[in-house]
């Protein structure tokens, strides 16, 4: 249950106002100025660039779990900070109050190109770090998730997943954005409804995790 919660956060974040709209921009750049074979270039520099913000998210998911690890006779208060926190997650995407740093976002320079895979995995990890201020209420929700289950390696699992949730609709669209047009308009037009929607799943996680109710649940499920 934790792992596709995580999954599902990352799939979020996609339609989140911090990368959806930028997405044309992302392929324009992956697909620098090669024109022939320039499909083959595209998929294979968003392939680097997921696994650069990837090997930086599960990092994050290796400290996160290691730290909650360290405190398991503070159970019950892990849980009811970090339950708090996300809930204060969730009530910036509703609009109940504006956290002005989780809208910050970077966008990439149009006149510098990745000449490669590996270059582009640098940029996935630089630009992991640009992004995390806005993609801050769901991201943060899975790093506390994972800290919530103290074990690194737990850790690192829910992150890979979250970073799985928001690298394959990634790819995929970076070679399908013209096809997916449509669908994006779509998402534009509702981001208000969408964020108040995530925004409330957020809520509830939050008060799951700090009642505990969380942790009972995904045991009864394993």
């Amino acid at each position: 249950m934790q792992f596709f919660i995580t999954f599902l956060e990352g799939m979020i974040t996609f339609v989140s106002p911090c990368v959806l709209p930028l997405l044309p921009l992302y392929v324009l750049y992956f697909a620098g100025d090669q024109q022939e074979g320039q499909r083959d270039r595209t998929l294979l520099n968003a392939l680097g660039f997921v696994l650069g913000f990837t090997i930086l998210f599960v990092l994050l998911g290796l400290f996160a779990g290691t730290l909650g690890g360290l405190l398991p006779r503070y159970q019950t208060a892990v849980n009811l900070v970090t339950g708090a926190i996300v809930v204060v997650f969730g009530l910036h995407y509703m609009e109940v109050f504006r956290i002005g740093f989780l809208n910050r976002t970077l966008k990439p320079e149009s006149s510098v190109r990745p000449t490669g895979f590996f270059s582009a995995l640098v940029f996935g990890v630089v630009f992991a770090v640009g992004w995390s201020p806005c993609t801050g209420a769901f991201l943060g929700s899975a790093m506390l998730l994972a800290a919530n289950q103290a074990s690194w390696i737990t850790g690192m699992v829910l992150l890979l997943c979250y970073s799985l949730g928001l690298g394959i609709p990634f790819v995929l669209c970076a070679v399908l954005l013209d096809r997916l047009r449509g669908a994006f308009r779509f998402i534009k037009q509702h981001y208000r409804t969408i964020n108040r929607i995530c925004g409330g799943f957020l809520v509830l996680l939050g008060i799951l995790m700090m009642t505990g109710l969380f942790t009972r649940l995904t045991a009864q499920l394993r």
